[in-house]
């Protein structure tokens, strides 16, 4: 049985990639700040609840130490919880706006993956999945046929940039544990509030294929649900 950990899985993208990884077969730990939607989450989807705050590090401590105790390790880590930040004019920005979108987006994972390390490399198969965004590509950013180049949100964009580059550094030096960032595309969730083309069905689907994989499969790529894509 694959045991997977997703972060902000009470709602969104979290939520339904839960949904998913459960009919698939895996026992899924829904990891949410908030209490009350965690365990409505869980009850709902037939899952586990773990609480943990990815910007507190004794709530990641105590969250890789429940799981430690309930199930012994870790198959799949899915670093999935964001925040979006301002949008706009980025004249007004302050630094205590960057450190807040910069401790969810970018050293939340940092935390969650050191804590949950130990777990991982228990399993025969261990796996990360990033959830990062195309809105951190140069590439997508410039072409106006996409729309990541109608949004100027400095600190999402900037933050998801950082989380790509982090993936691809942990796939280079975490051996024997596959590494891979996840692009949902532009989906409706409460982050855009509920702007996106896609569903949070049609938003899972490179999260689910990359938690999903057989052993052997690859490591340090950006994968969106058209397939691997290349960053820059």
């Amino acid at each position: 049985m694959t045991i997977t950990f997703i972060t902000g899985a009470n709602k969104g993208l979290g939520r339904e990639t839960a949904r998913r990884l459960i009919e698939c077969g895996h026992t899924v730990l829904v990891g949410a700040r908030d209490r009350e939607r965690g365990e409505e989450a869980a009850a709902a989807l037939g899952a586990r609840y773990v609480p943990i705050d990815v910007t507190d590090d004794a709530s990641v401590a105590a969250a890789a130490a429940d799981v430690a105790a309930h199930e012994g390790r870790l198959d799949v880590l899915i670093n999935n919880a964001g925040v979006h930040g301002a949008v706009g004019d980025p004249g007004d920005l302050t630094a205590a706006d960057a450190l807040a979108v910069l401790d969810v987006n970018v050293i939340g994972v940092i935390r969650t993956t050191t804590a949950f390390l130990p777990l991982l490399r228990r399993s025969a198969d261990p796996v990360v999945v990033n959830v990062s965004s195309g809105m951190g590509s140069l590439a997508l950013t410039h072409d106006p046929a996409r729309p990541e180049s109608h949004v100027v949100a400095p600190l999402y964009t900037a933050s998801k940039a950082a989380l790509t580059m982090l993936t691809t550094q942990y796939a280079k030096g975490l051996r024997g544990i596959r590494v891979n960032a996840a692009d949902p595309g532009y989906t409706a969730t409460d982050l855009n509030g509920h702007s996106g083309p896609q569903t949070v069905t049609e938003g899972t689907d490179a999260i689910v294929a990359l938690a999903t994989e057989k052993p052997g499969a690859g490591t340090g790529r950006f994968v969106s649900r058209e397939g691997e894509i290349a960053w820059s």
